[in-house]
């Protein structure tokens, strides 16, 4: 049995219903963390032309994102300090929901503001959101991690998939961003009644602890990186790489869907597996196998089978997720240790994964095609592949003012 196992939940003293309140308030939050951003892509027209945008200020947009996801997540530690991690997974909602609609105000300086207010809420809940998993069900981190990353992804693919059709419905692109400010408030209702816990929960995840001489933690972090370089360049050019190989639009639309339907299953399945192997290797194998045949074959043969490729990618993309995820789980003793985890890797890890389409780009500018960019992605892949092995040892990570060595599970 794996240690997080043993842990008592502060759920366990309450009604059952409270439990279930945590299980619907845990996954009603993980919707909110990817919609209210990536909903302005499928709407790239109509805010442009609303805010009188340049291509390379709209592009802001989606970048400042991921500099509030690196610079806030390393102080979520601190926070929780002074705070309960349910207080500020509540302030969290509430300033998801204030960003969002700053975002529809029509003066582009007010935007961003809201954006940078809605990529600094959600680095928090990033953090948080794995670590309450842990400290609320420790027996069951499997299922819920699974849980919980098919929620995110289910929240991006509505915020992509609805964003016209609702446009469109209601004949202004308001909308279907109004939404992504209203699920935030929704689910604060869930939350209210969790802040009877915070007292609980505060001495759990609320101490100081760093993990910065810690191996384990440095392939945790380095693997949550490499993982989130890979999948936002993909995501951002594969349409562009296709369309440059002879597809249409339509079609190179379509294989780009894949990636998001197919990663599902994957989102639920690798964490349910991880939690209950000791050690993860035969997993980070797997999708390391599932990610570079995708590459690979869209290296060799784009037109030949574009959704497969697509397919593979997403299968791997998704399983590489939901296993960096988990390892914030499996290699640490206790909520302390996944704060500092959690804040770790995820701050670093998207300070890398915001230099991956730009990087991308410019090595497709300096060799005048895509296939270089992608034997970049597939060389990556490989030291993903060697960080993700450390990362899945049977061992967890010891904070700094302990012994040097990592405790074996």
């Amino acid at each position: 049995m794996n240690r997080v196992d043993r842990l008592h939940s502060p759920l366990e003293q309450h009604q059952r219903a409270l439990a279930w309140l945590a299980v619907v308030g845990l996954l009603l939050a993980a919707t909110n963390l990817r919609g209210g951003l990536v909903v302005f892509a499928p709407l790239v027209m109509e805010v442009r032309d609303a805010l009188s945008l340049s291509a390379s200020a709209f592009g802001m947009l989606t970048t400042l994102p991921l500099i509030c996801f690196a610079v806030v997540s390393i102080l979520v530690p601190l926070m929780t300090r002074f705070f309960s991690s349910i207080t500020l997974v509540v302030l969290g909602l509430l300033v998801i929901a204030l960003g969002v609609l700053l975002r529809l105000v029509a003066s582009y300086p007010v935007v961003i503001l809201g954006t940078l207010l809605l990529g600094s809420a959600i680095a928090l809940l990033n953090v948080l959101i794995p670590v309450l998993v842990k400290v609320f069900f420790p027996g069951r981190v499997g299922l819920m991690t699974g849980l919980y990353s098919i929620m995110l992804s289910l929240g991006a693919g509505m915020g992509l998939y609805l964003a016209v059709p609702m446009m469109n419905y209601f004949n202004h692109w308001h909308y279907p961003v109004l939404v992504w400010a209203l699920l935030p408030l929704v689910t604060c209702l869930i939350w209210v009644p969790l802040l009877r816990l915070r007292g609980a929960v505060k001495p759990v995840t609320g101490a100081r602890v760093t993990l910065w001489k810690s191996t384990t933690a440095w392939a945790v972090t380095l693997y949550m990186g490499l993982q989130s370089f890979y999948f936002y360049a993909i995501v951002t050019w594969l349409p562009k790489i296709l369309m440059e190989s002879g597809l249409d639009p339509l079609e190179a639309g379509t294989a780009t869907a894949m990636i998001n339907l197919v990663s599902i299953p994957f989102n639920l399945f690798i964490p349910i597996l991880a939690a209950r192997m000791r050690q993860q290797r035969p997993l980070v194998v797997l999708v390391f196998l599932l990610s570079f045949s995708g590459l690979a074959g869209l290296w060799w043969a784009p037109q030949q089978a574009p959704v497969l490729w697509a397919s593979l990618i997403g299968m791997g993309a998704g399983g590489s997720l939901s296993l960096a995820l988990s390892f914030f789980i499996l290699r640490t003793r206790d909520g302390v240790q996944a704060t500092a985890l959690s804040a770790m890797a995820q701050s670093l890890g998207y300070l890398l994964a915001s230099t991956g389409p730009v990087t991308l780009a410019l090595v497709r500018d300096l060799s005048g095609h895509w296939l270089a960019a992608l034997l970049l992605l597939m060389m990556l892949q490989v030291f993903q592949l060697a960080f993700g092995w450390k990362a899945a040892a049977a061992v967890q990570v010891r904070p700094d003012a302990d012994s040097l060595s990592e405790q074996v599970t």
